[in-house]
């Protein structure tokens, strides 16, 4: 069913009329062809499935135009989720009217819902090929490369699909996906909010910006962002599982253990329902209910390693150590590299006193998937740091007691001085990052800090990003880009928020801890004839030149005005551009 919605939501991307200059069909299928469009625009593809076939019998029709009507007609089955007789239509039309890119396009978008990528794949380049332009077939093959693994291309096919079509929410939600493949939850927040600012009514999106929250340990906002979700999506048992998984890590067993009780209700046969609510049962105390739930999971699924994995932590709890490290031999046989179930053997071989053991299996888990909060709570309980072993040090890329490590893809900022903070140094462009300047506020955001770190290269063009950091938490709150060859962002500064309107247009907030004196916003620009610590209002270490609370100009190119702009152009700025416009001119 999501195979035919896609399809539907993406064909109606493309515009599919006869090629100039084709011979116009007979007026009895061109009636019946336009009855048909009107029956697909209403919702009713079988309706149109039919009216097309009747104008089909029409034996006189020019290939060109039966082609195109073949083609619609295939959308029509695909809507009705027949996606092999789409494919079988598509691959007639493409036999009559091979010049027609729009065949290729939905003929891959058919082949994508079949699970077919890499064939997709090939008819999404055919469709480019023809119509270098094609904004559909960008972001189609996006969606290609992302069933493939292959989320760098996704980026970039997505990225050209937004340069293409800026006013729509699909490729700013993909790309925002790929980012979240590739660990920059802070980019894909931002694609995802995009998207929500284009289409408020765009649901996926708040699903998604509520993945990326989640995975920055934003709790409460994703649980706001899946409220959003299930007011579109009533019925979607999958979003009341996400939202009692995000109320349960801030702690809220009860709401936790409501949301998925409904989840089962909408579908009493999800697993992971069941899973959900026997760790929340537990973690409410609530052990024979935790058991119940874990028990009927694996009476669905006996395969449901997270299942096992759960009821050993439930035996652990109840002080029953040597049952739970029976359910751990069964997960373990299932799934050995399961994170969860690394969690739950690290915790049961605690309860046994084997204490190097049980760090060894937290720390795998936590290797595994670094967001697993219980397992990072749980080596602190011990009184022993994350493993950091894999870290491979930038040379030359840090700054006073800051360094930079890289794990796997990753690149993060760490600190002697700050020992549980880890900084995640996304990305924009080519190359290593390096660290530019640290900054500690003092007022009014007082324990607020922000770190510069040069993001990449694109071409010659230098890339810098700002992560905005809350000390008293030890925690990211934002990693926003900041300049793109000589443009800025504007950041202005407030009692409990800062303000950034960003270098392609979008506006963001974040709140703050503190609530001090309001300072005024500093019209500070760099200038080229003094040196860094000559500017006209204090020193580079107090107020560095390109410290973005030092600017209050509101174009690119770092120029000051010195006017702060308006409430109404604060919030709602021009019109958004994609990195690739400021990076092009465009």
């Amino acid at each position: 069913m999501r195979h035919a919605l896609t399809l539907s939501v993406l064909a109606a991307l493309v515009a599919i009329t006869p090629a100039s200059g084709q011979t116009a069909a007979p007026d009895t299928a061109t009636a019946k062809a336009q009855e048909a469009s009107s029956a697909l625009a209403r919702g009713n593809p079988a309706m149109a499935a039919g009216l097309f076939t009747e104008a089909l019998k029409d034996a006189s029709l020019p290939n060109d135009r039966r082609a195109v009507i073949l083609s619609d007609r295939a959308v029509a089955y695909g809507r009705m989720g027949q996606q092999r007789l789409a494919v079988e239509d598509f691959n007639r039309a493409a036999q009559l009217f091979p010049e027609y890119a729009a065949i290729y396009n939905n003929r891959g978008i058919a082949l994508l819902a079949l699970g077919q990528p890499r064939e997709a794949l090939k008819d999404f380049d055919r469709a480019i090929l023809l119509t270098p332009g094609y904004a559909a077939a960008y972001h189609n093959r996006g969606s290609a490369h992302m069933r493939l693994g292959a989320s760098p291309d996704a980026i970039r096919d997505y990225t050209k699909a937004i340069e293409l079509m800026p006013g729509s929410a699909a490729p700013l939600s993909g790309r925002g996906r790929a980012f979240l493949a590739e660990a920059r939850p802070h980019a894909a927040m931002r694609d995802f909010s995009r998207a929500l600012q284009t289409d408020v009514r765009f649901a996926s999106a708040y699903r998604s910006r509520a993945e990326a929250k989640l995975v920055v340990e934003r709790f409460e906002e994703a649980v706001e962002d899946l409220s959003r979700a299930i007011a579109f999506e009533p019925a979607n048992p999958e979003v009341y599982v996400l939202r009692g998984a995000a109320y349960l890590a801030a702690r809220n067993a009860a709401s936790a253990i409501k949301d998925f009780t409904r989840a089962i209700e909408l579908d009493p046969k999800s697993v992971a329902a069941h899973e959900w609510r026997g760790l929340a049962h537990a973690k409410a105390e609530a052990y024979e209910e935790a058991e119940a739930d874990l028990s009927l999971a694996i009476e669905l699924d006996p395969r449901a390693v997270v299942a096992f994995a759960y009821r050993a932590f439930v035996y652990k709890a109840t002080a029953q150590p040597e049952l739970g490290l029976k359910e751990i031999d069964k997960a373990m046989k299932l799934d050995p590299s399961r994170a969860e179930v690394l969690w739950a053997k690290g915790e049961i071989e605690e309860a046994l006193g084997r204490t190097e053991d049980a760090i060894t299996s937290l720390r795998r888990s936590l290797v595994l998937k670094p967001s697993l909060k219980d397992a990072a709570e749980a080596l602190e309980r011990l009184g022993v740091a994350p493993d950091t072993s894999g870290d491979a040090e930038v040379a030359g890329a840090g700054i006073a007691s800051w360094r930079v490590v890289k794990r796997g893809n990753a690149f993060f900022a760490v600190s002697s001085e700050l020992v549980k903070l880890r900084v995640p140094l996304e990305m924009l462009g080519e190359g290593a990052p390096k660290l530019l300047d640290w900054e500690i506020r003092t007022q009014p955001a007082q324990g607020v800090a922000t770190l510069r770190f040069h993001a990449g290269r694109s071409g010659r063009i230098d890339i810098e990003q700002v992560a905005l950091i809350d000390l008293q938490a030890n925690a990211v709150l934002g990693v926003q880009p900041h300049r793109v060859g000589d443009r800025l962002s504007v950041w202005t500064w407030d009692d409990t928020k800062v303000t950034v309107v960003s270098i392609d247009g979008v506006t963001d907030e974040f709140a703050l801890r503190s609530a001090k004196p309001k300072e005024p916003v500093v019209a500070l620009a760099p200038n080229p004839r003094r040196g860094a610590d000559q500017n006209e209002i204090g020193s580079a270490k107090s107020t560095p030149f390109w410290a973005p609370w030092a600017q209050s100009g509101w174009g690119g190119g770092g120029q000051t005005t010195g006017q702060r702009p308006s409430q109404s152009q604060q919030r709602q700025g021009p019109k958004p551009k994609t990195l690739l416009d400021v990076l092009f001119g465009n």
